[in-house]
């Protein structure tokens, strides 16, 4: 029968329940009849017109309220109030017809036992159907076990969608709350999440979702971290809400990112931080085709400036921003001024023409050579690029009346031991000394952080695409570590931190704890439901290679020279107390610099360097 049954059509499928609804009211009647009398009564005879009228006054009512209407796989707990309603209403009719039609020898109490007994076969159809259904769809559709972390409205709404879904079956709740531990919701038992690893391999899950809305990131944190290390593939589930809506669907569930992982608690940036440069301001991006330039477009935008001004050298990387930002704005009914430009930041005309033209009020220099390897292999187009690129666009909003110039540094600019590195913290100096000149109108300050999450030059993009090739993760060194914040978060705190400067400050980011690159790479094997091949499991699936530190890069980064740093009024902005340059140190510096840059020298520009740059190793 199970594989006729499940080459019917839908059509069929009703027509199947009709039939048994025709068949199992007459047998409910006869039930309740027999049940009455205890036993067979001697003239059953006189009830025997009543049986075939008990459907044909049923069915016409189960079809009014829709009962038949009711997709049999995707039913719920609803349906029993359709059944209650329409057998309860199919006996009312039949009470009538007994009273009119002269059936004396009726006892009302058989009626009764009729409807409870009615109520029974027809709910428990639907549900055998329902099970049937669904079993002959999973044997067919082999789909994934997976398992939900939160037992809670939103989990029950996801366990109830799986079930209509070709995709996933979900086995288990998993939820702190101990109250719902062994319960049954949406006929899924509810375990304590410490049995986890026990409970995943006995029932061979191979997804946990978590459907966990309103967490806290510590918390989520915590949970991820709980299951990370069991070889399963975590993902994350859109919002309830948006999936009732129809703005998302169960494709949009996604896998749990590393930034997820690693990310802490976001402190809310303080507004009036965030729009004292920015709202009704002409403001202007360097390198905003970027990731951290992009991501600071987009804070920006939402802040709602008079202008925005993005100068990018890579043209499609403009191409890009450009056209998100404006599908950004496109449903407003003022939409904010876009200029996209294409130029260098070693082009001090380009630059000075672009900040006179737009009268640009704020600019972020996030424009930048940042990979230490390339850099270190092309020393004079990273310095150029760098330092001289910084130095020609400070110049050309301090002409052009800019009023504040914000650059975006770096922690390898502490004690380099790379150019990339010093190139940076000869920009930092540079500004300091422009900021000491007497009279100084544009705010010149500078925002030192580590690498962000994903990024375009983290090992998190680098890591992803090596292990969707199946290995192996190439790492340069066992002990390397890294300090990591979000994008969003960065380029916030970046504003913030430009919004309280004087002039010549260094700001820090508080970065949280340095993350070993190790155990970051064996994370995201697992969150990927893989499981790293080493000594200990030498059937693993994704190697981590150890490849030798590259050319200038280092064990780990600093983010003060002299370990000397004063708080701000926020609490993850912190202010450097470091020696600074004046303007005689830069004049005789950019004069040796240009000089050695010409001559493409690069042993004396190292060697400029260790005498500018505290603490460089050529």
């Amino acid at each position: 029968m199970h594989p006729y049954f499940d080459r019917l059509s839908r059509s069929q499928r009703l027509w199947f329940l009709v039939a048994m609804d025709a068949i199992l009211l007459p047998l409910a009647l006869l039930t309740g009849i027999i049940l009455r009398f205890g036993g067979w009564p001697h003239d059953l005879h006189q009830y025997w017109p009543l049986l075939p009228i008990a459907p044909l006054v049923a069915i016409p009512v189960f079809i009014k309220m829709g009962l038949y209407r009711a997709v049999v796989r995707y039913m719920d707990e609803k349906v029993m109030i359709t059944v209650f309603s329409g057998v309860t209403l199919s006996v009312l009719l039949l009470v009538a017809v007994v009273a009119f039609g002269r059936f004396e020898h009726m006892p009302r109490s058989a009626l009764v036992i009729y409807w409870i007994i009615a109520m029974v076969y027809i709910g428990a159809t639907r549900y055998l159907a329902r099970g049937l259904l669904r079993t002959l769809e999973n044997q067919r559709l082999d789909r994934v076990p997976v398992a939900i972390f939160g037992a809670g409205r939103a989990g029950s709404q996801l366990a109830m969608a799986l079930e209509a879904d070709r995709h996933y079956q979900p086995v288990v709740f998993f939820d702190h709350d101990r109250q719902l531990h062994g319960h049954i919701i949406a006929g899924v038992r509810v375990c304590d999440p410490q049995n986890a690893p026990q409970i995943i391999e006995e029932m061979g899950v191979q997804q946990v979702l978590l459907a966990i809305p309103s967490i806290s990131r510590a918390k989520k944190r915590d949970i991820l971290n709980l299951f990370e290390p069991l070889h399963v593939q975590l993902k994350t589930v859109p919002d309830m809400k948006d999936m009732v809506e129809g703005k998302v669907g169960l494709s949009d569930i996604r896998e749990v990112t590393i930034e997820e992982l690693l990310g802490r608690e976001v402190v809310e940036p303080i507004a009036a931080l965030m729009q004292a440069n920015l709202t009704d301001k002409v403001v202007m991006v360097t390198g905003a085709g970027g990731s951290i330039g992009s991501e600071l477009c987009r804070q920006i935008l939402m802040q709602r400036p008079k202008v925005l001004v993005l100068l990018e050298l890579t043209e499609f990387a403009l191409y890009r921003i450009d056209q998100e930002l404006r599908s950004m704005e496109h449903h407003r009914a003022q939409p904010v001024e876009i200029h996209a430009l294409l130029g260098s930041v070693t082009d001090k005309a380009r630059v000075t023409r672009i900040c006179e033209q737009y009268s640009v009020d704020t600019l972020f220099h996030a424009a930048a050579y940042k990979h230490v390897p390339i850099v270190e292999a092309n020393p004079f187009e990273g310095f150029r690029n760098n330092f001289f690129g910084t130095l020609n666009t400070a110049l050309a909003a301090q002409a052009a009346g800019v009023k504040r110039f914000i650059l975006i540094s770096t922690d390898k600019a502490v004690r380099p031991t790379n150019v990339m590195g010093a190139s940076k913290r000869m920009a930092e100096l540079s500004l300091q000394a422009l900021a000491s000149i007497p009279g100084q109108k544009t705010v010149f300050s500078m925002v030192r952080f580590g690498n962000v999450l994903g990024s375009s030059g983290s090992v998190v993009p680098l890591f992803k695409e090596q292990i969707r090739k199946g290995g192996p993760i190439t790492l340069t060194h066992p002990d390397i570590t890294r300090y990591f914040m979000t994008i969003p978060e960065a380029a916030q705190l970046v504003i913030q931190a430009g919004a309280m400067a004087d002039g010549g400050e260094v700001f820090l980011l508080d970065m949280g704890e340095p993350v070993r690159i190790m155990d970051l790479a064996r994370k995201m094997v697992h969150l990927s439901g893989l499981e790293v091949r080493d000594t200990a499991h030498p059937n693993g699936d994704i190697e981590i290679a150890h490849t030798g530190l590259r050319p200038g890069e280092k064990l780990y980064e600093e983010l003060l020279v002299d370990d000397d740093a004063t708080a701000t009024a926020h609490p993850r902005i912190m202010k450097a107390n470091e020696p600074a340059w004046n303007q005689q140190d830069l004049e005789q510096a950019m004069k040796a610099l240009e000089d050695v840059c010409n001559e493409q020298d690069e042993t004396a520009l190292r060697s400029h360097l260790s005498q500018h740059v505290a603490g460089f190793q050529a």
